[in-house]
């Protein structure tokens, strides 16, 4: 180890793995079935108020966030988006542009509806070479 400026850092040696291994990529089902769980049990029973809105969001993208790094999934730098809106039987539709490896790189969607409102969660997962 070497001391730097009054903190010790860590010399690792290069790996040159520039892609991830079969049972360490980011899978869709997996992922799918976190945000399932996740907004089932903080949304049910939920009444829409436009004021706890942003607050909700927020909370249920940083449980999301948390669980995924659960994952531990070398490498990956996970975005996660979470959308709530008021039920009122409009459509309403969503839609997401990247530009990523599909190899290595992927989503999750799950969408959550209840009298009083709906929930679109979605999490990406991108390898950072």
């Amino acid at each position: 180890m070497e001391k730097q400026s009054g903190k010790q850092s860590q010399q690792t040696e290069n790996t040159y793995q520039i892609r991830p291994n079969f049972k360490n990529k980011f899978r869709s089902a997996i992922v799918k079935d976190i945000l399932h769980s996740i907004l089932n049990e903080r949304l049910t029973g939920t009444l829409y108020h436009s004021e706890n809105t942003s607050q909700l969001c927020r909370e249920i993208s940083d449980e999301i966030k948390g669980k995924l790094k659960e994952l531990n999934l070398a490498r990956y730098k996970y975005i996660v988006q979470v959308v709530i809106g008021e039920q009122r039987g409009e459509g309403v539709k969503m839609a997401a542009r990247c530009f990523w490896d599909a190899d290595t790189d992927n989503y999750a969607t799950e969408t959550f509806i209840n009298e009083s409102l709906f929930c679109v969660a979605a999490a990406y997962g991108v390898f950072l070479y």
